[in-house]
């Protein structure tokens, strides 16, 4: 544990910080300063700024952004509907699967995929217009303490080195949360991949739903983001990543020549933002909530990003814990780890089953053969819109983790 630190100058006490502008930190920024918390949020980039993403959002996604009143404005600034997501596995079977034929009926019949530079970008405007003080190029270097409690943190920013005194910390930088590493030990249980993710212009044949295209040895996937643009994203084995050392750009188009259809498709593509990349997945927080702190989005956990439940997670987390936070600010002082119980309980209900869906993709992807079969049986037997449903939020996922459902897509 760190040592009491009291650094000077001090920039004042808030109610709330939160470290990391991403979806996660925007939302729950923006819902707790509409409920009357003064909260700060701090970023280390400048924005507009890109992301590694998947920049695909499902219904349930969009539903909370319209609680945040962004949807107008992304959709003005290019956003693409979403009718589903189609998967081929790596031996040609293939799915195609709608949200509006999913059986509930979603909050919408399309999701939305945008670039998080634009997300992003529109999540903090909405964060400032709640009254949330938004700091950027600043980061967490150490937390603050007091009397065993977190109470604030030690940031870095344009200005020199600040501490911030708060009752509640939340941590929702990501995959590298400097709060999530400070808070706990963080564990990558396996598989563990990484993703190498770019834009380009001119890809053949898109349509209106993300695209998988699953390998021996990894997956690829398309998304439209609007304007002719399409999401790629590379997803490997981590001890692949090392090739890409220095040529990030080759490395990325060489490894998708060997996706026979998506060789094709982006034979006369150009690139348009540079490949990023972002990993290790499959990455876990010991304590999710402390005496002072919470962590919400991939801080917490990320497993794969094959789902595309990402966003969803990020924002749903983030619903979850300003309900749980705003009460617990009632009282004075600094916000107690059981007075953070229910976020807990709350992110296990609404995530316990997505987590083993996901699991049981990610795994299920290791052997080409069972899972090409279970491709082929979703399809032929019309179960492909449920499991999309469940992928997209809107469907439980006890829909597919019951013993009828699984013997149906693999007998």
């Amino acid at each position: 544990m760190a040592p009491n630190i009291s650094p000077s100058p001090d920039a004042g006490a808030v109610d709330v910080l939160v470290a990391g502008a991403g979806p996660a930190g925007s939302a729950v920024a923006t819902f707790l300063a509409r409920a009357g918390h003064r909260v700060r949020l701090l970023d280390r980039a400048a924005f507009p700024r890109d992301k590694a993403c998947s920049e695909y959002m499902s219904p349930e996604a969009v539903r909370i952004l319209d609680r945040l009143g962004v949807v107008e404005a992304l959709e003005a600034a290019g956003a693409a509907p979403l009718q589903g997501t189609v998967v081929t596995a790596a031996r040609g079977a293939r799915l195609d699967g709608r949200f509006a034929l999913a059986g509930p009926r979603p909050y919408r019949p399309t999701g939305l995929s945008v670039s998080r530079r634009v997300l992003d970008h529109r999540l903090t405007l909405a964060a400032r217009a709640a009254g949330v003080e938004f700091l950027e190029r600043t980061t967490v270097e150490e937390l603050l303490y007091d009397g065993g409690a977190v109470a604030g943190a030690v940031v870095r920013g344009p200005g020199g080195r600040t501490a911030i005194r708060a009752r509640l910390t939340i941590g929702a930088e990501g995959l590298r949360s400097v709060v999530a590493r400070r808070l706990g030990p963080r564990r990558h249980l396996p598989p563990t991949r990484v993703a190498f993710v770019a834009h380009l212009n001119g890809v053949e044949e898109m349509a209106q739903s993300a695209e998988l295209f699953v390998g021996s040895a990894g997956y690829v996937g398309l998304n439209p983001i609007g304007g002719g643009t399409t999401n790629v994203a590379l997803v490997l084995p981590r001890d692949r990543a090392g090739a890409a050392r220095g040529r990030a750009e080759g490395f990325f188009l060489e490894t998708l020549r060997g996706f026979g259809e998506v060789a094709r498709r982006i034979e006369q593509a150009s690139v348009v933002r540079p490949v990023l990349a972002t990993g290790p997945f499959s990455a876990w927080s010991g304590r999710v909530t402390v005496d002072g702190a919470a962590l919400v989005g991939d801080a917490a956990d990320f497993f794969d990003p094959f789902t595309g439940e990402g966003i969803y997670s990020a924002l749903r987390g983030a619903e979850l814990l300003a309900e749980t936070a705003s009460l617990a600010l009632e009282r004075p002082g600094v916000v107690r780890g059981r007075d953070l119980a229910p976020y807990r309980r709350a992110r296990r209900a609404a995530f316990a089953g997505k987590w083993a869906v996901e699991r049981l993709i990610g795994y299920g992807m290791l052997f080409p053969r069972l899972f090409d079969r279970a491709v082929a049986r979703l399809e032929r037997r019309g179960m492909a819109h449920t499991l999309i449903g469940v992928t997209g939020d809107f469907v439980p996922a006890r829909t597919v983790l019951n013993p009828s459902f699984l013997a149906r897509m693999l007998v």
